[in-house]
């Protein structure tokens, strides 16, 4: 059977599914599709051909569903698959375009908050003058810290919030902090984002093809609830459908947040292959518009 989906194997059970992607393989089998294990742990550490040992050669069309990869990673992925006989629906390409700020940021800047970005090698030491340069750039107020993918939201004073960009004592604080925490995982460099005050849960819309095929809550708002579905105005996927288009990836995620004005804003865009699903949703409301788009 020709396989659809690519996802991670348990690394104590190479055999079986990362129980995480346990419901998506489950519910990829009922549709009638196949599923290959990948060994993210090996592709972490450089060994693709490793990493892709147990994925039969010749599967055509995959989907990734899995741990988040770096963009480097997931490029050598794709290369070796393909070598293979088996091709990333998403190259590596426009996996990065999705899953880095610098990649999709021009394209939806005007629904996201302002942002500037300094490329950075984990665990290295930006000056102080030079942050500072970058947060004037955003004008007076405060700022968000991150990488290219990830903020450090859960340590929110030491290591994301800046209450004055101009304060450059502080900010150098907040960003050398973020570095140690993120030590190697760091990707890309450093984002700096103007702060926009936000109210509610964020919204996870999931788009295939240029449509929102799913709507639920963030992942991290539900927590200790069984609440999965989330609804966001209409008129508002429809601001934001022409932006996934024109960012020209089949598969992606964004999350919106309900700014303090009562305007919903992007916060955050994603490759679909890598965001979670909250646990309470069903994987097959994700899992089979997926197939049905490897197939058309």
């Amino acid at each position: 059977m020709t396989a659809a989906l690519l996802t991670c194997c348990d690394p104590l059970r190479m055999r079986r599914p990362e129980p995480h992607f346990a419901a998506a393989v489950e519910a990829a089998g009922a549709l009638g599709s196949g599923v290959a294990l990948l060994d993210h742990d090996a592709l972490l550490r450089g060994d693709t051909a490793g990493a892709v040992a147990g994925v039969p050669g010749g599967l055509g069309r995959l989907w990734y569903r899995g741990w988040m990869l770096p963009s480097a990673s997931y490029a050598r992925l794709a290369d070796v698959l393909a070598e293979r006989g088996s091709v990333l629906v998403t190259d590596g390409r426009r996996y990065r375009r999705a899953h880095e700020l610098p990649g999709w940021y021009e394209t939806f800047a005007t629904m996201t908050p302002r942002s500037v970005w300094l490329p950075a090698e984990p665990k290295s030491m930006l000056p102080a003058a030079r942050l500072a340069g970058l947060a004037a750039s955003l004008g007076p107020g405060p700022v968000v810290v991150k990488d290219y993918v990830k903020s450090r939201k859960h340590e929110w004073d030491d290591a994301c919030y800046v209450p004055d960009g101009a304060d450059t004592e502080r900010l150098a604080a907040v960003v050398r902090r973020f570095m140690e925490l993120q030590e190697d995982f760091l990707a890309g460099g450093i984002v700096l984002r103007a702060f926009e005050d936000f109210t509610g849960d964020e919204v996870r819309v999931w788009w295939i093809d240029g449509e929102p095929s799913l709507v639920t809550v963030h992942p991290d708002v539900q927590e200790g609830t069984d609440v999965a579905e989330a609804s966001l105005p209409g008129q508002e996927l429809a601001r934001v459908a022409p932006l996934v288009r024109a960012l020209a990836c089949r598969f992606v995620t964004t999350d919106l947040a309900l700014r303090s004005d009562g305007v919903w804003r992007v916060v955050e865009v994603g490759d679909g292959q890598v965001s979670d699903l909250p646990a309470a949703v069903n994987q097959g409301c994700l899992v089979e518009p997926l197939l049905n788009a490897l197939s058309s």
